[in-house]
């Protein structure tokens, strides 16, 4: 009862009050709740297996055990999330590993433009490396001050907020930089290469010209590689 009072308040908030209208892209609905959206089934976590790697168009390839990658400075960031099946949550507080902290040990090449984002079971996302490196951008452990549940991509999930949140891959496990970039899992299954919320870049055929030409190109040359 109380979620759905919550619920009927904002969306009358998101009528009255223009700044919080602002916050919501076009064709999306404000929910106070986190729907469950998975493709297949939520993999196990084993402490003494799992790893996080970068590697590809970089200076230098670096692992990090879990208890290493625990180790690594925490930050905690306010953002808003937005799925591309029409819902948005607002005010998510995320707690983990700021993406430039990252980055920063592994140092991206000059051709390195693009990131395609691996994370369990042999899911993968693409996203330019302009957007991977944004201010708002985490490899979140926690939400709201809870440890993150598996079902919502725990222990580790990619959190970028003006993407929709297919991007922000669950479970993941590592970074390739690349050169071109190739579509990952749902780009390959007809949803769009960017996917800014704010254009509604939804699905494919929704893409230029350019870049769908640019997505074929990329996949051949990682096939042929």
């Amino acid at each position: 009862m109380a979620k759905l009072l919550y619920e009927l308040w904002r969306s009358r908030m998101k009528q009255s009050d223009p700044a919080l209208a602002a916050r919501v892209p076009p064709g999306q609905t404000l929910t106070a709740k986190w729907p469950v959206l998975t493709y297949g089934q939520t993999p196990s976590f084993d402490p003494r297996r799992w790893t996080f790697r970068c590697f590809g168009a970089v200076e230098r390839e670096v692992t990090w055990t879990w208890d290493e990658f625990l180790a690594l400075p925490r930050v905690r960031i306010r953002s808003d999330v937005h799925c591309v099946t029409r819902w948005s949550r607002l005010d998510n507080e995320w707690e983990g590993v700021h993406i430039r902290e990252i980055v920063g040990r592994v140092t991206p090449r000059p051709e390195a433009r693009f990131v395609m984002i691996r994370a369990d079971p042999d899911y993968t996302t693409n996203l330019p490396l302009a957007d991977l490196v944004d201010d708002d951008v985490l490899l979140a452990l926690k939400h709201d001050g809870r440890d993150l549940e598996p079902e919502h991509g725990g222990p580790c999930r990619l959190v970028v907020p003006k993407l929709y949140f297919w991007k922000s891959a669950k479970w993941v496990r590592g970074f390739e930089f690349l050169e071109v970039n190739p579509p990952g899992f749902w780009e390959q299954n007809g949803y769009h290469m960017h996917a800014d919320p704010w254009k509604e870049e939804r699905y494919s055929d929704q893409e230029t010209r350019a870049m769908q030409q640019m997505r074929a190109e990329a996949a051949r040359k990682l096939r042929e590689r």
